[in-house]
C-alpha cells in the first residue's frame, strides 16, 4: 500500500501567503497609527510575536509524509513541504524489512500527530523512529494502521 499527503501542499503554500499578506497589512495599519504612542507599539509587537509563533508552528507541523509497504520492505519518508524539491532539508527516511517491525502507535497531541515505529536492525538492536503525520487525512491514517497491524500479525504467525 502506498499513500502520502502531497495534496495538502497547495494549502500550506496558501497559508504562508495569507500570513505574509497579514504581516504587510499590519505594517501598513500600524504605520498609520504611530501617532498614538506606546499603546500602538505594544499591540504591534504582540501581533508580530503572534504571527511569528504561527509561522513557526506551521513550519513544524507542515511535513510531507509518504508510506510504502509494497514489496518486502517498509519505506517511510518525512520531509519539509516548502523548497523540498530543491533542498533535502528536514528529511527523515527509514527503510527496513517488514519482518523487523516490532510495534507502532499513533500519538495525538492538540495540533500535532505522529507515528512512532519500533523495529529491529540487522544487529538485533531496537530502534524507535517518529514521523510527523499531522497533515495526513484520518482515513489514510486508518489505512496505515490496518496495514501495520496486518504486518505485525504476519510477523507473529511466522515466529
Amino acid at each position: 500500500m502506498r499513500t502520502s499527503n502531497i495534496k495538502v501542499k497547495n494549502k500550506i503554500v496558501s497559508v504562508y501567503f495569507l500570513l505574509f499578506i497579514f504581516v504587510v497589512y499590519l505594517l501598513v495599519v500600524f504605520n498609520v497609527f504611530t501617532d498614538f504612542g506606546n499603546i500602538a507599539s505594544h499591540t504591534f509587537l504582540l501581533l508580530v510575536f503572534g504571527v511569528a509563533f504561527l509561522f513557526f508552528l506551521i513550519y513544524i507541523i507542515s511535513k510531507y509524509f509518504e508510506y510504502n509497504s509494497d514489496g518486502l520492505n517498509l519505506i517511510l519518508i518525512n520531509r519539509g513541504f516548502i523548497l523540498s524539491e530543491y533542498f533535502n532539508y528536514r528529511e527523515h527516511v527509514v527503510e527496513f524489512d517488514k519482518t523487523d517491525l516490532i510495534a507502532f502507535k499513533f500519538q495525538n497531541y492538540i495540533v500535532y500527530q505522529r507515528l512512532v515505529l519500533y523495529y529491529k536492525t540487522k544487529n538485533g538492536n531496537k530502534i524507535k523512529s517518529c514521523f510527523n503525520v499531522t497533515l495526513l487525512a484520518k482515513k489514510k491514517q486508518n489505512y496505515i494502521s490496518q496495514s501495520l497491524k496486518k504486518i505485525l500479525k504476519n510477523n507473529l504467525q511466522n515466529n
